[in-house]
């Protein structure tokens, strides 16, 4: 390998096939789409995964042609402070942030969380993912994960309280959190919060659309709501103060790690429990996240446990108890 001191950008799309079929309110998938970013400089290189999300209009190949855009900057020396102004939150960013994080801790030669001075991360119980389906088909699939301590229900608006009481009775010992992926109304929103607070349900995740939720202010709320598609960054979060009581902390979202520390610092002082998620992709995605799980409730990092293969050096899950990367991984 010759080495440069001249930073150098490469990107490429990814595709990881899930196990099976994986079904939320919007529609199901079978792979994994994703978008890897590498920087490299003087014989090492640093790695960064992101998941473009059709929700916000993202492609992969809109993604890859963002990071693309970015080779002068690199080459010029742009540094991951200066990356958050030059490119918006979103995918490519996030991508782009972690692979400059990657780079930066191997060259000091030390882990990433003391780079950034944050607390070393400890395993952490994840959630498992039950895709949506009818009460019987997600009956089934809760049998077969009853035995894990944390499971994470996809709900999809009509008939979702028969869902959630099938599950329920699947899987009687787990704590139970729910994600409607914006897929209930004003008309059922009562209705299926009693649902799930009736068989103990711990939090339900963005229940109405983002910009359409303005009930949750108005409603005494049986338990925890959790934002997803309404948080994206630290100035979206004061105006949901009233609406929410937890928000989902996604580096695609924030466009890396460096936005989704500062998010995390300032979600706290506003009172809001954390979660930190992710889409559906590689450990390559979750080892960034793995620095916000002690500030986190709830850890949702099971990505890597829906695919049928994983990267090489991916995560340690035992379980459904995820471990921090090792740095042949990442940071």
């Amino acid at each position: 390998m010759t080495s440069s001191k001249v930073p150098t950008l490469a990107a490429r799309i990814d595709r990881f096939p899930i196990a099976g079929t994986f079904t939320i309110s919007r529609g199901a998938k079978t792979e994994a789409v994703t978008v890897m970013a590498e920087v490299s400089r003087d014989g090492l290189t640093g790695r960064g995964e992101c998941v473009p999300y059709p929700r916000y209009g993202e492609t992969p190949e809109a993604t890859l042609g963002a990071l693309q855009a970015m080779r002068d900057a690199i080459a010029g020396g742009l540094t991951r402070q200066a990356l958050q102004a030059a490119m918006p939150p979103g995918a490519a960013r996030n991508a782009l942030d972690c692979a400059l994080i990657d780079l930066e801790a191997k060259t000091a030669g030390v882990r990433a969380w003391n780079l950034l001075d944050r607390p070393e991360p400890r395993e952490r119980i994840t959630a498992y993912t039950i895709s949506l389906g009818s009460p019987e088909a997600m009956a089934a699939a809760t049998a077969e994960a009853a035995h894990r301590s944390l499971l994470k229900i996809k709900l999809g608006g009509d008939g979702d309280g028969a869902r959630i009481a099938a599950v329920r009775k699947a899987a009687p010992e787990s704590e139970l959190i729910v994600d409607a992926n914006e897929a209930w109304t004003e008309a059922n929103l009562e209705q299926n919060l009693a649902a799930c607070a009736e068989v103990g349900v711990t939090l339900v995740e963005q229940p109405l659309p983002a910009g359409q939720d303005g009930a949750l202010a108005r409603i005494k709320r049986p338990l925890a709501v959790c934002a997803d598609e309404s948080v994206h960054d630290r100035n979206s979060l004061a105006p949901l103060r009233e609406r929410y009581d937890a928000v989902n902390i996604k580096l695609d979202k924030t466009g890396g790690l460096t936005e989704a520390l500062a998010m995390a610092d300032a979600a706290q002082a506003l009172g809001f429990e954390i979660m930190v998620g992710c889409m559906v992709a590689t450990s390559l995605s979750m080892a960034p996240a793995m620095l916000i799980t002690p500030q986190a409730r709830f850890v949702d990092l099971d990505g890597p446990l829906l695919l049928a293969r994983d990267r090489d050096h991916g995560l340690r899950y035992d379980d459904s108890l995820v471990y921090p990367p090792d740095a042949s991984l990442w940071g």
